[in-house]
């Protein structure tokens, strides 16, 4: 397993509340009817999970996540019947071959150590006729306006720092190869994006990395690294600036995969 860049913070958590099936996992909503068995690997704090498992009710949503404290989180959040948890490593999932009708993963092959393995097993876990599906984010991808130079010392210290940790930041071009990789024949690749534009996601987004950025574990791993804390001050306040600015704009792309085991 990769080090996990983000961490637990509540600044971390404020940004992964915010994610629902509709603006995270639109591309494997028509894959989904009710009655289907589903994976939810690396479910976070669980509020896509709720989703995924209230569209397939009465079937059965296993959710699995590395942190026992994650998982804790996405119990409070769930509050559903037909949601089950687990510990789990996605590299080497405890379920029998053939368990699950959608194996589905938002955000988490960027930080695992070997993703197509990841991939192979997610494939090994999915039934035939089934789909597995991956979405990842592409830091290298992400673009912004106005162009605030500390931002830009915050995406190359990210990047710096993930690929410390093992994890690869900008999956969301690699997902195709890692999936024809892990034996997938049947890939569709699509894209979306997030974009934080208006007054108040422009307040929140930059709010939520201002503080990440000093508080959660990224901070902890780049004074690690050797940035100094003077840096990481001048990236948090670099952020509220660009929040302040009224044209501010920010887009996030994601690469996506729908694969057929």
């Amino acid at each position: 397993m990769a080090t996990y860049t983000h961490g637990h913070h509540e600044s971390v958590l404020r940004s992964h509340r915010w994610r629902t099936a509709e603006n995270s996992a639109a591309y494997l909503l028509d894959h989904l009817a009710p009655g289907l068995a589903v994976l939810d690997v690396g479910c976070g704090p669980g509020t896509i999970t709720a989703d995924l498992a209230r569209l397939v009710a009465p079937g059965r949503v296993t959710a699995v996540d590395a942190s026992e404290a994650a998982l804790d989180e996405a119990r409070r959040a769930a509050g559903l019947a037909n949601v089950d948890f687990a510990v789990a490593d996605v590299h080497a999932l405890d379920f029998p071959d053939a368990s699950f009708d959608v194996v589905h993963a938002h955000q988490v092959l960027q930080h695992v150590g070997d993703p197509v393995t990841a991939l192979r097993e997610m494939r090994r876990v999915c039934r035939p006729g089934g789909t597995v599906a991956a979405r990842d984010s592409d830091y290298a991808a992400m673009t912004w306006y106005p162009e605030v130079p500390e931002l830009d010392s915050w995406l190359a210290l990210y990047r710096d720092v993930a690929r410390r940790n093992g994890g690869e930041p900008d999956a969301g071009r690699r997902l195709h190869a890692w999936a024809r990789r892990a034996g997938f024949t049947e890939v569709a690749a699509s894209a979306s994006v997030w974009c934080f534009a208006s007054d108040d996601d422009r307040a929140w987004w930059s709010a939520m990395w201002a503080d990440r950025i000093t508080h959660s574990a990224i901070a902890g791993q780049a004074l690690a690294a050797g940035y100094p804390q003077t840096e990481l001050d001048r990236i948090s306040e670099g952020w509220r600036k660009w929040g302040a600015a009224a044209d501010g704009w920010f887009a996030i792309l994601h690469g996506e995969v729908l694969c057929r085991p």
